[in-house]
């Protein structure tokens, strides 16, 4: 029997960054899991079952066939707008601090917002490699459902995943080879409505001034950015020491989950977070390459949608955390507390070794990269 060969690489990053999460994940938590719950091993218990899980639908996902894959294009759209109006469905819906963005039931609680980016990564790979995108027709129907996605998405509200949502549309229809000018065409909506939603939200408009001059409300709306910046620096070049964060003692908020990044930088310090971005870097870089070299539209689409969408939000989380853009919600994928980020991840990377699988079998016929 052949055994079929894939991007160990890859797989060695992502699975270094979830066993890294597990560790930051505790150490970020225990404190404020202990005082809430009575059990600093709250956080880290719930996200262990996340990668457990994620680890077998990773596995799952890269024997599935690609051909079975593509039959789920549209079951995959409808699923998530169902999932994604149901957050607003009393008795489901879960609010946490005036958003709601998770449904539940009982004990169980997830984002649809996470499912449907890579949903939609999906329904667009269909789509370039069924119609031609360099025809404005052809482009309307992944317009109309990112359009419908980000619609939803904003009134949970979650402008953060708005803005993932809208960047991973124009990234789709840029590799699916639309027209320069119908691509510039839909940018301008796209920029015009970056402010628009900013004004007509009184606290986006206070975090942008928070992020101007954090010290100008420091226990207030610049409050998180500076506890954040105070981890970060204190870490220097090597840390304070692994489980020795200062700021986990409730000074940093959500600091095993936005800002776990913060604590890692902490306790690391730039050495602890250069190796981080080095195998972000690496993931994404594996990612490309499996893109590129795929046989088919929908393969190398497929590919760069899911390698789009950890680059995308692992960049922004990266820009929030150092200050570098205004302060939004946003996890660190494949590091930051949350199951259903956790498993979707997971599973887009089980697709992502899937596709070089074909990538081994139709082009390398021996060897995939050794480097």
């Amino acid at each position: 029997m052949k055994i079929r060969k894939f991007d160990y690489i890859l797989l060695g990053c992502v699975l270094t960054l979830v066993a890294l999460g597990l560790v930051f994940v505790y150490s970020a938590s225990s404190y404020s899991a202990q005082i809430t719950y009575g059990n600093k091993y709250f956080f880290l218990t719930k996200q262990a079952i996340g990668a457990a899980v994620g680890l077998v639908a990773m596995i799952v996902a890269m024997n599935v066939k690609l051909d079975f894959l593509k039959k789920f294009w549209i079951v995959g759209v409808v699923l998530s707008v169902l999932l994604l109006a149901l957050v607003f469905v009393p008795g489901i819906s879960i609010e946490n601090y005036g958003a709601k963005r998770w449904i539940g039931v009982g004990s169980f609680s997830m984002q649809p917002s996470e499912i449907a980016k890579f949903a939609y990564v999906l329904f667009c790979a269909v789509c370039i490699s069924k119609f031609d995108m360099t025809k404005l027709r052809s482009c309307l129907l992944p317009i109309g459902v990112g359009t419908l996605f980000c619609g939803l998405i904003i009134a949970e509200p979650n402008m953060s995943i708005t803005m993932c949502m809208a960047m991973l549309m124009v990234i789709m229809l840029y590799l699916g080879g639309m027209k320069k000018k119908y691509f510039l065409l839909m940018l301008v909506p796209l920029v015009a409505a970056v402010p628009l939603l900013i004004v007509v939200e009184p606290y986006r408009l206070q975090r942008l001034l928070a992020f101007v001059d954090p010290w100008a409300s420091p226990k207030e709306e610049g409050y998180q950015l500076i506890q954040s910046l105070y981890a970060l620096g204190s870490g220097g070049w090597f840390g304070v020491g692994l489980f020795n964060s200062r700021q986990k003692y409730r000074f940093l908020p959500f600091a095993e989950s936005d800002f776990i990044f913060s604590v890692i930088g902490e306790e690391t310090g730039l050495i602890g977070c250069l190796v981080i971005f080095t195998l972000y870097a690496t993931v994404i870089i594996r990612g490309v390459r499996i893109a590129v070299n795929s046989r088919g539209k929908f393969e190398s689409s497929l590919a760069g949608g899911i390698v789009a969408v950890i680059a995308v939000q692992s960049l922004l989380n990266f820009a929030v955390v150092t200050g570098s853009i205004p302060p939004t919600g946003l996890p660190l994928p494949f590091m930051s507390y949350g199951g259903t980020s956790l498993v979707v991840f997971m599973t887009a990377v089980g697709v992502l070794l899937n596709l070089s699988r074909e990538v081994y079998d139709n082009q390398f016929g021996g060897v995939l990269w050794s480097t």
